[in-house]
């Protein structure tokens, strides 16, 4: 529980046309009895029929019972009990303001607070500042600081923000007339009561007084202080206030400028809404994305696109070099009419007619948007046409382009576009190569590949490896297209590209899954005459490939190989394999003409362990 003194004038004394019956000590034990009772079964019903019976006698229970009942009626509201959530917050604001008006001593500021937030998640205004105007009626002065911003915040949640202002000059008056300190409103609610006048009422008067309270009570302002007196005086068209303003402002003007566009934009003014941007530029000033919606749904719908597109064109002219595509006035206008639903398109057609130019950072919003929704045949045609004005897309666009048309399986536009950013200055191709190939290999595109390597194989920016051959003849021989995976791998050796384990795996298992067993033993020769090492699972496949053929000869190669490089080989396991191939072996015939194939034969079936 929160500890906090609250501060207590003399109540005035209010006349009475008759006397209540008062309670004896024995009804007052019976009655505190059973509301404790009723509390803890939380049965609010009867609860409040005990409080309404202490009220009948003018009298008050327990100070702790009183508080926990008035904290239950509040806490109802978030579900507790059954009465209606409206009647319990009626019920809790009745028994609060009772006790002020009796003896506001008994009210703790913990239950003062919970009921206060309860009529926060209600939207309960009205009743919130009813429950203020008790308050200060009955001279209850609770510091401002304790319960000021929690009822600025159920004046703004339910709308009715300009409520607050009456609450907020007692407030202001109790500070100085009264000298309460305690009672002087902060920054927060100054602003808070300006913000009412300026953004709800417009009324130069009322948001005038407020800046004099202000200096009445010694609040300086602050960035939002300027801002909503920028709107007001946008609004109202006072071009002098505003310079005063300006003048008066130090460090960032992002909050006066935001709120001056916003004025502009309300009166239709946009001569002026382009004059702040331009101006903000000056200053190094930048813009979220609410701002840039409302400028270009100004503009919009005073369809002014020739306006704007001449803003976009102004505006690159004044900004630096060193301005991020994402950050400049052209991308967040034209990102701006994205969001808004409108179409990007028409303001480039405007500024090609106007001759000007608004950088990069125009096409980026609708290239995003184009492969958003998939639209990579479009992206792939504004790349094109931005590719013969004087701007450059950065890496990280193409990159994501090019993903996109992968991922939707347009190899065209993914090709195109990567044949574009070569024609570029871009240096790093590496990872939009990587994308392609990956893709490619993915949907099971060998020829694409070997097309794709064979483009790019002088390209500095592009490092064409091994692994990306291997890819190639992988896919090639998954697909059974032998040659093609042999005429690759002929290409590769023939361009000094090292053939590795991985490559000969991939030939070995294609020729087996098309029983070219012979292939095997030339594809044996080639690799004694390479540079790649042999490894216990390349020696496994060669073996597996020639007994199944039934090129003992070669097999025992291999066997003789794996001796020398002392690679462990389980020959219990081309038992089966061996006594499978002898089936398709005619061995009378092959005994007459083939003795050497025969000896082949015998020795490797002495190999494996089997008598002849």
């Amino acid at each position: 529980m929160l500890r906090r003194t609250l501060t207590l004038l003399p109540p005035r004394r209010r006349p009475f046309s008759s006397s209540p019956k008062t309670l004896t000590q024995l009804q007052r034990s019976s009655f505190e009895s059973s509301l404790h009772n009723s509390l803890t079964a939380h049965d609010t019903d009867q609860a409040w029929k005990l409080f309404r019976s202490f009220a009948a006698a003018s009298s008050l229970p327990d100070k702790p019972l009183l508080n926990s009942l008035i904290t239950h009626l509040s806490s109802s509201l978030h579900g507790v009990g059954d009465t209606p959530l409206k009647h319990r917050l009626k019920r809790a604001f009745v028994s609060a303001a009772y006790v002020i008006e009796k003896d506001p001593t008994f009210l703790e500021f913990d239950t003062l607070l919970a009921l206060l937030q309860s009529m926060r998640l209600a939207k309960a205004a009205a009743p919130a500042l009813a429950l203020v105007e008790c308050m200060f009626k009955n001279r209850f002065f609770v510091p401002f600081d304790l319960w000021g911003g929690l009822v600025i915040d159920i004046c703004r949640e339910s709308g009715t923000l300009a409520s607050f202002l009456k609450v907020f000059k007692e407030s202001c008056r109790l500070s100085t007339d009264e000298k309460l300190g305690y009672m002087k409103p902060d920054l927060a609610a100054c602003n808070a009561a300006l913000e009412a006048c300026c953004l709800q009422m417009e009324s130069l008067t009322d948001a005038e007084s407020v800046i004099e309270s202000m200096s009445v009570i010694g609040v300086k302002p602050d960035e939002s202080t300027f801002g909503f007196l920028a709107y007001l005086y946008a609004r109202k068209g006072l071009k002098e206030k505003i310079k005063e303003l300006e003048s008066l402002m130090d460090g960032s003007k992002r909050v006066l400028y935001s709120n001056l566009i916003s004025g502009y934009v309300k009166i239709g003014d946009l001569d002026s809404v382009s004059h702040v941007v331009l101006q903000s530029l000056k200053g190094d000033c930048s813009f979220g994305e609410e701002t840039y919606c409302e400028i270009v749904k100004g503009f919009i719908e005073s369809k002014s696109v020739k306006s704007l597109a001449t803003l976009i064109i102004e505006a690159h002219k004044l900004e630096s070099l060193s301005t991020e595509s994402d950050k400049s006035v052209g991308f967040s206008i034209v990102n701006a009419c994205i969001d808004l639903g409108f179409s990007g398109k028409s303001i480039l057609y405007e500024m090609d007619a106007q001759g000007g130019s608004g950088g990069i950072g125009v096409y980026v919003p609708i290239l995003k948007a184009y492969c958003k929704e998939n639209k990579t045949s479009e992206a792939t045609q504004l790349v094109t046409e931005i590719s013969s004005t004087e701007v450059q897309l950065d890496v990280d666009t193409y990159q994501a382009l090019i993903e996109a048309s992968m991922t939707k399986q347009d190899f065209v536009s993914a090709l195109t576009l990567f044949r574009d950013m070569r024609e570029t200055r871009v240096t790093d191709l590496k990872g939009s190569y990587l994308i392609i190939m990956t893709g490619l290999l993915e949907n099971q595109r060998p020829e694409l590949m070997a097309a794709f390597v064979e483009e790019v194989l002088e390209d500095p920016r592009v490092e064409v490896k091994s692994h990306d051959w291997n890819s190639i003849i992988h896919a090639f021989c998954k697909s059974r297209r032998l040659e093609d995976a042999k005429r690759t791998f002929r290409r590769m050796v023939f361009l000094q590209y090292e053939p590795n384990h991985q490559t000969y795996l991939s030939l070995i298992n294609g020729y087996v899954s098309c029983e070219r067993y012979f292939e095997v033993v030339v594809l044996w020769k080639e690799f004694k005459e390479g540079k790649a090492k042999l490894d216990h699972a390349l020696a496994d496949a060669f073996l597996n490939a020639l007994v199944k053929g039934g090129f003992f000869g070669t097999a025992m190669q291999v066997v003789e190989k794996c001796k020398e490089m002392k690679i462990f080989v389980d020959k219990w396991r081309y038992k089966a394999a061996f006594m499978e191939a002898l089936k398709k072996l005619r061995l009378p015939k092959l005994r007459k003409r083939k003795m050497k194939k025969v000896e082949f034969l015998d020795a490797f079936r002495n190999w494996v362990g089997l008598t002849t």
